[in-house]
């Protein structure tokens, strides 16, 4: 399966399996870098360290069964995947004991990670999904309108209608009176064909909801169809694309993705900007991951932000789920806490589980001064 989007993430997020442990596992597949040798190689130093770490778990005979049958099954799909898949990544989540698995595709190559947690590894799931953005590309011609979605780095035409719009006229009637009737009556076919473009421009964001909008149209028509756009799409008209009726689908999505690289790139910096402007005025928002934690544990994170790849190991609640760098007992029930290998991932768990945004952001950049995570809050602390 494809992976697409959050609900991907959020099904993973909550799954539970009682007391066995889940297997994760990331492969960078991308045959353009390496050999399929040295990926088949990847694959099985990967394997017999996670099977080495599994021999020193301390778990009850069940856990470790179901988790020595989950790096088996994980062999078998990544073997096949290998030779048969051409994308730049595998991702596969594993539960034999519990009868679970699910298994994706990624559209960006991971790092290679095989982890048996309580719970699904996801968060280089939310990495990925914070690079692209659901976006909604218009081709507007004097006579037709495509409209294609682009997602994690495919193209797909999801609809186009013609108009019969007529051709411009050069000159008619006495002292050029009926050319000018006529440019009127052109004029107002024109105008309804944008005007219905327009409109199903906004009936697909109320079906798809994308993110962004992006323009394909010669300059003379901007003037006229921008201000028809619905203002919700008017926000997130974020790019002008220069292409043509007869430009191919890769060229779209070749100039689509060039636009959206440029975007990110400027909203990490603006996002940065903002929670340290936030940060310096004593506003809604804390920093470094003690804090950020204690935060998270009282549901008051709207925003968490960090760098990508930032991890730390911390310890869980296995009651009430708090999080914590080093308590080993649960100030809040006095339970023991479990260590985990990367409290952040939990965090970001936490974030989504309580209808948080989760944000990264690409090294260097400010948030480096600030324990490389951040959050901005519901409530001013």
């Amino acid at each position: 399966m494809k992976f697409t989007s959050r609900s991907q993430v959020e099904a993973l997020a909550h799954f539970q399996a009682g007391d066995l442990w889940v297997s994760s596992f990331f492969l960078d597949t991308d045959k353009g870098r390496q050999t399929r040798k040295e990926i088949g190689l990847a694959l099985k130093n990967l394997l017999s360290e996670a099977r080495g770490n599994l021999e020193s778990l301390d778990l009850a005979k069940a856990n470790k069964d179901s988790l020595s049958h989950d790096l088996e099954k994980i062999g078998a799909f990544a073997g096949q995947a290998i030779l048969s898949s051409g994308s730049p990544g595998l991702a596969a989540f594993s539960c034999c004991g519990a009868g679970f698995w699910q298994d994706f595709t990624l559209p960006r190559a991971p790092r290679n990670h095989l982890i048996f947690e309580r719970g699904p590894y996801v968060r280089p799931l939310t990495v990925i999904l914070d690079e692209f953005h659901s976006i909604c590309a218009l081709i507007l011609e004097r006579q037709e309108a495509r409209w294609y979605s682009i997602v994690m780095g495919e193209i797909s035409l999801v609809d186009r209608f013609a108009s019969d719009v007529p051709s411009r006229v050069r000159e008619g009637g006495w002292q050029g009176y009926e050319s000018k009737r006529i440019e009127r009556h052109i004029d107002a076919h024109l105008h309804d064909h944008f005007k219905r473009a327009a409109q199903l421009t906004f009936d697909l964001f109320k079906k798809d909801h994308f993110d962004w909008l992006f323009l394909g149209c010669k300059e003379e028509y901007r003037s006229e169809f921008e201000p028809l756009l619905h203002p919700y799409l008017q926000e997130r008209l974020k790019g002008r694309l220069k292409v043509n009726s007869y430009e191919s689908e890769d060229k779209i999505l070749r100039q689509a993705m060039d636009i959206e690289a440029a975007l990110q790139q400027a909203e990490e910096t603006a996002l940065s900007q903002r929670l340290v402007s936030e940060l310096e005025k004593g506003g809604r928002a804390v920093s470094g991951l003690r804090e950020v934690l204690h935060k998270l544990n009282i549901h008051e994170v709207q925003t968490l932000v960090l760098n990508r790849n930032f991890s730390q190991a911390g310890r869980v609640c296995p009651k009430c789920r708090f999080l914590y760098l080093d308590e080993v007992r649960c100030p809040n029930c006095q339970i023991k806490t479990n260590k985990v290998l990367d409290v952040v991932h939990e965090g970001v768990h936490a974030a989504m589980d309580h209808k948080g945004q989760v944000r990264y952001v690409t090294r260097p950049s400010k948030l480096e001064r600030f324990g490389e995570i951040g959050a901005f809050l519901r409530f001013k602390s």
